[in-house]
Parts: structure tokens; sequence; C-alpha cells
């Protein structure tokens, strides 16, 4: 079993009642209250999780931190999830006041602004990407659109009633016009987003060096991003303390090309510099990559 199918397998956790509660608890008395509270919930959490995600994670975390992982590396890394998603709360009711932000390669997308010129961005299941969305509006000069199969679970749910806008920035994978829909958006100077790192539908997967050791990451972000014919871009929302995010933008390729007779091969080669890249981000931030499964296809 593949390390993304293991994932695809693994059910939501936590009832949207619960769900609902947690947020009415945030929005009525307020983040310091709502992040007390998420140190019970985190250990709930991680006490119940099964041997295998825990197991899988410090597989991740001893590749990350390049020592043996602890329970406390397992407590920092599942509290961040938590906080992270505490912080979505906020951010997509527009509460964003105590919040602050610093911005890494602005000026890369207002040069490309400037000329008219759409962008693709790799992402990641890292950090917050509504931090990018929610209060990077202000460092983002245009249009940001994410190309993804739209969840359905009782976090999207929720999420989706918190910010009405939030649903209309996916472009939903599957439909006969997604991709005409993430053309218009380069082509109207816009930047199209796909979180390259972890397939949501049955995807062909390609073994590239990943933190040490050969992992299978989806074919399907790169095909799409050569359809996209745009120059590529890294994005990550890293969270850094409490209600503190880092967003940080890097050049990846001025478009990615899939020649004929050679495809295979460049994609297995784009896969792998966004791979390096990636491990280079889980290294400097061990605790902020939320991708609990065998990332590895280690477990049968």
């Amino acid at each position: 079993m593949s390390g993304t199918a293991a994932w695809a397998r693994t059910p939501e956790r936590g009832s949207g009642a619960a769900l609902r509660l947690m947020t009415r608890i945030a929005l009525g008395l307020g983040w310091p209250v709502a992040n007390a509270l998420l140190h019970p919930v985190t250990l709930f959490f991680l006490a119940t999780a099964p041997a295998s995600q825990r197991r899988a994670m410090r597989r991740y975390l001893a590749r990350a931190l390049g020592r043996e992982a602890g329970w406390r590396d397992l407590w920092r890394l599942w509290f961040c999830f938590a906080s992270c998603m505490l912080d979505r709360v906020f951010l997509l009711t527009g509460r964003t006041a105590a919040y602050r932000l610093e911005i890494d390669g602005t000026a890369m997308l207002r040069e490309a602004a400037a000329r008219g010129e759409g962008l693709v961005l790799l992402g990641a299941h890292m950090g917050s990407f509504d931090a990018l969305r929610a209060i990077g509006g202000a460092g983002a000069p245009v249009e940001i659109r994410m190309l993804m199969h739209p969840g359905g679970g009782a976090a999207d749910a929720l999420f989706d009633s918190l910010d009405p806008a939030r649903a209309g920035s996916v472009i939903p994978l599957g439909r006969p016009d997604s991709m005409l829909e993430a053309r218009e958006v380069i082509a109207r100077g816009g930047i199209v987003g796909l979180l390259a790192d972890r397939a949501t539908r049955a995807d062909r997967m390609v073994p590239v060096p990943f933190l040490g050791a050969p992992a299978p990451l989806p074919a399907g972000p790169m095909t799409l991003a050569a359809i996209l014919r745009a120059p590529v871009v890294l994005g990550f929302a890293l969270r850094t303390g409490p209600r503190r995010y880092t967003l940080r933008f890097e050049p990846f390729a001025p478009a990615l090309d899939l020649p004929r007779g050679a495809r295979e091969e460049a994609i297995a080669r784009w896969l792998a510099l966004y791979a390096e890249r990636l491990g280079e981000i889980c290294r400097a931030h061990p605790y902020n990559w939320f991708n609990f499964h065998d990332v590895w296809a280690e477990e049968a």
C-alpha cells in the first residue's frame, strides 16, 4: 500500500459537533481560552491516535530532526496542527488584528503582477494556507485560487460556513471546466495553487528522494502545472509561534516542460527538485508538516 493510499483510507477524526463546539468557544470566549483548551484536546488525539500513525510520524520526525523522536516531538507536531486549525477560525472570520505575519518573496509576485503574468504556486500540507489567503491578501497583490479536489468533511463544511468566500477560492478538480477556469485565472495574471505533496484521489505515484529515503509523490500536480504553461513558484505559510506566521515565496521554474519521449523522466526530475526543497523546509520547521500517514510506504 502506498503512503498516499494509506492516508486516503484514514477516516477523519473528530465529530462535526465537537468542531462546532470548539468554534463557538473560540469565537465566544476568545483565543486565549481556546488556546488553553488545545492542550487537553491535543493530548486526547495523541493518546488515541492509531499506533501505525504514531509510528509513521516518529519516522518522519526522526528524519526531519536528525535524531530519534520522542513523545514531546509528537506532542509538538500535533499541537502545531491543532493551533493552525484554531487559527483558521479567526483568520476565516476576519479576526486578524492580533496576528503577525512576515512575508518573504512578494517582490517576485508583484513583478509578475505588473507584467500581467499569471503564476502556478506549488505548496504543501504545511502550516496554514488560510494565512496566505486570509492575511496574506495585503502582501499577495493578485487573485489566488487553489486547484484541488473539494474536501467534503466536517471540518471543510464548518470552515466554509465561517467564510462563504472560501469555497469560491477553490477550483474543484474533476469537472469538465476545471482546467479552463484555471487557465482563465492565469490569463488574468492570477495565481493557481496546487498542493504537490499528497494525492487526494487515485494518482500515479513516483518515488523520489525525500529526507534521505525514496518516497512516492503524486505525478498529477506536476502534470497540471505543465499544462497551465506559466512560471512556477513555491509557497509555504509556516507557523512560527502563537499567532505568528511566515509566508515564503520562492522561484521554482520559468515553466514546467514535459517533452514527448522523456515525459516520465521530466516529471521525476521536477518532483525530485520539489521534494528536495520540501525536505529542507521540513528540517527547518519540522512540526509544520501535517502528513499523518506512512509517507515512505514502509508499512504493508
